[in-house]
């Protein structure tokens, strides 16, 4: 039987009025079995609701709540799903779950499918597991806009690339989902001799064609040094690169001329490997592609350029910001101005990733050994910062399990996680 199990309590709240706590079970609402957070909501916007909950004790109770329809529980679950993550059953050829090394924690190795997921945190599905009842749930509470992985919408191509027989079918779902008023926003990864040239046009113009599609996004594939039986795969080279670019900013002039929207975007890793120049700012529209990499940098560097930076900064340590070597020309820019401005010395360490390979370089797969290699040597006491994104949410451990407290101890620094943000880079170099 699913449940839902709360992570905590906002105090004050509805939830912290009843006596509920972390650890604490919603049973049932309404009488009524719970699957997800989309039916919890669904149930709680009434305005009397009956929970039966199951306290940690083991105790079983049933409160009747009488609040305003808008009423916020105060409720963070430990997960949006009650019933269990609905599994990805493809093989992608480029699969990174796949490509993971053995002995890291279990979580890191369940592949997630679902579309609720999609619907309420914007991950990516690629719709190889749908039911009919799961399609008829999607248009009946209008599930919109979901996330979709497309990689490719030639039926074969699709169908090898996830090395799922049901991949095919994918125009046909779509097709009947967008009449339903079910809209989309898209990615493709591009994988060198397999889903670009002509393949990648087909896949543009098969979108294109949908009016559900609000957008695609376009990413280089990711590989490791964990490869060992996997099909062999090409990295996208600074040629290759820039020809893609050329490409889409085409196929963007006609969509803005047609459409009224860019529509498709090349992620900002593109740019950094053919060493060409971001677009402004207008170019990314509403940023619906962040999560992508699609105008990250730009609205970063944005960001900062509007700040007014502080003269005479004296940190009472010495300073680093850490970051992959991808994030290294990101970074550069306000590190520079950071220097020439405030007067503040700051240094930008750029680590390689020793632990899924050279080939990876993105600063969120940075590992806590990465750290600790490629930080050994800077001074006992030094104040390094890191991005959040190299950190689990919520419990706050790097990819390998090693938390920052352990790294720090080792290499006798002091390591603050923050959010890439402009102002919050100037806060915390405010009071070092």
């Amino acid at each position: 039987m699913s449940c839902a199990v709360i992570a905590s309590v906002e105090k004050g709240a509805i939830a912290d009025e009843l006596g509920l706590m972390a650890g604490d079970r919603i049973v049932k609402i309404n009488k009524k079995d719970i699957i997800d957070l989309i039916q919890f909501r669904y149930e709680w916007a009434g305005e009397e609701v009956e929970l039966e909950i199951e306290k940690n004790s083991g105790e079983r109770q049933i409160v009747e709540v009488e609040k305003d329809y808008d009423d916020s529980p105060g409720i963070v679950f430990e997960s949006a799903v009650f019933d269990g993550v609905k599994r990805c059953q493809n093989r992608c050829l480029f699969c990174f779950v796949d490509q993971m090394p053995p002995g890291m924690r279990g979580s890191l190795y369940i592949k997630d499918d679902d579309y609720r997921l999609s619907f309420l945190q914007g991950s990516y599905i690629t719709m190889t597991n749908l039911s009919e009842c799961d399609i008829q749930r999607i248009k009946k509470e209008h599930l919109s806009p979901l996330y979709l992985s497309v990689h490719a919408t030639e039926p074969a191509l699709r169908t090898r690339m996830l090395n799922n027989p049901r991949a095919g079918d994918l125009i046909k779902t779509l097709a009947d989902l967008t009449q339903a008023g079910i809209e989309f926003h898209t990615q493709i990864v591009l994988c060198p001799g397999i889903n670009d040239g002509e393949n990648l046009a087909r896949t543009y113009r098969d979108l294109l064609e949908l009016p559900g599609i609000l957008s695609v996004a376009v990413v280089p594939v990711g590989l490791t040094r964990y490869r060992d039986g996997l099909p062999e795969i090409q990295s996208v080279d600074g040629r290759q690169a820039g020809r893609l670019i050329d490409w889409v900013e085409a196929r963007q002039g006609e969509c803005k001329r047609d459409r009224g929207t860019n529509f498709i975007w090349p992620s900002d890793e593109f740019y950094f490997l053919a060493k060409r120049e971001l677009p402004p700012l207008e170019v990314y529209e509403d940023f619906c592609q962040l999560e992508n990499g699609v105008g990250q940098v730009r609205l970063l560097w944005d960001e900062f350029e509007k700040l007014e930076l502080p003269v005479g900064l004296k940190p009472s340590s010495e300073v680093y910001i850490a970051t992959g070597v991808s994030g290294r020309p990101v970074m550069l820019p306000l590190v520079r101005r950071i220097i020439e401005e405030t007067g503040l010395k700051v240094n930008l360490r750029t680590i390689a990733n020793s632990f899924f390979g050279p080939s990876v370089t993105v600063t969120g797969l940075l590992t806590g050994k990465c750290l600790l290699k490629g930080l050994k040597g800077i001074d006992v006491g030094s104040t390094v910062i890191i991005p959040e994104v190299m950190l689990e949410e919520r419990k706050g451990k790097f990819l390998d399990d090693q938390e920052p407290e352990d790294v720090a101890g080792e290499l006798g620094i002091k390591i603050l996680a923050i959010p890439v943000s402009a102002q919050e880079i100037l806060n915390v170099l405010r009071y070092i």
